[in-house]
């Protein structure tokens, strides 16, 4: 599945830029979770992507940056819910572009208001 990932209609990560690593599930499922890499890490480079400019740069890495790794660079997910590799590369891409979906999306700035009669 080497396509680009659709974040939203400004961002579209590559699929150079996505790096996909499988391993063995843990837990339960008899002979079958010992033998088939089924368990997928999606990992994303932020700090050298050319899909984001700076901005966009910034405002993950202050969404998301305890969830980085590699000093705040990478940006990796892991799905091992399913029994197939397929299906938890296609949930791993979803969690993925839902994060960055969610970091890049512009916040209300906030108003200043006065107290209320009742607050004073």
């Amino acid at each position: 599945m080497r396509e680009p990932l659709v974040v939203d209609g400004r961002v579209t990560v590559p699929a150079a830029e996505l790096e996909v690593r499988t391993m063995r599930a843990s837990g339960p499922g008899g002979q079958h979770v010992n033998m088939v890499e089924t368990a997928v890490e999606l990992r994303y480079a932020v700090a050298s992507s050319v899909a984001l400019t700076e901005q966009d740069r910034r405002r993950i890495v202050a969404q998301l940056g305890r969830r980085m790794s590699e000093g705040g660079k990478v940006l990796s997910v892991r799905a091992s819910s399913h029994r197939s590799q397929r299906r938890n590369l296609e949930e791993a891409r979803e969690r993925l572009r839902a994060l960055l979906a969610e970091a890049l999306r512009p916040r209300k700035a906030r108003r200043a208001t006065r107290p209320t009669l009742g607050a004073k």
